[in-house]
């Protein structure tokens, strides 16, 4: 039943992928911008994190069905994480696409955002190991 759910959730962090490709690409050239913006790793980020991340998750139920009570817990987590670290690229990528001039504290506080993002997909991650690793 989990592996049909991974797969499902691969699915629409691969549209949500692509959907974010297209943005970033529509949005930059829609404001005359041509230099680095945050908004072009939300692409890839999307795609390895959502939907690959899940690809793999579905496999390694397949074959060591690692998912119990606790496991959806985690999903939703890593979701949350995944999805904070995707706004924290959004907010600083439009900032930079603006040009904005931002004061140190928000500066830090959008830098936050996408670490807070990224330590909780780094924790889900060590827990989805340390469960695949106890099936194995």
């Amino acid at each position: 039943m989990m592996g049909k759910h991974y797969a499902n959730l691969s699915f629409i962090y691969a549209i949500i992928a692509m959907i974010a490709g297209v943005f970033y690409r529509e949005y930059t050239k829609f404001n005359y911008f041509s230099g680095q913006t945050n908004l072009s790793v939300m692409h890839t980020h999307y795609f390895l994190l959502g939907m690959l991340f899940f690809l793999a998750l579905m496999l390694a139920e397949k074959v060591l069905s690692f998912s119990d009570k606790n496991t959806k817990k985690i999903v939703v987590i890593y979701q949350i994480g995944l999805n904070i670290t995707g706004l924290g690229f959004l907010l600083r990528g439009l900032t930079q696409v603006w040009g904005t001039q931002l004061s140190t504290a928000m500066d830090a506080s959008i830098s936050g955002i996408a670490g807070i993002g990224h330590i909780t997909i780094g924790v889900c991650i060590l827990l989805f190991l340390v469960k695949i690793k106890r099936q194995a």
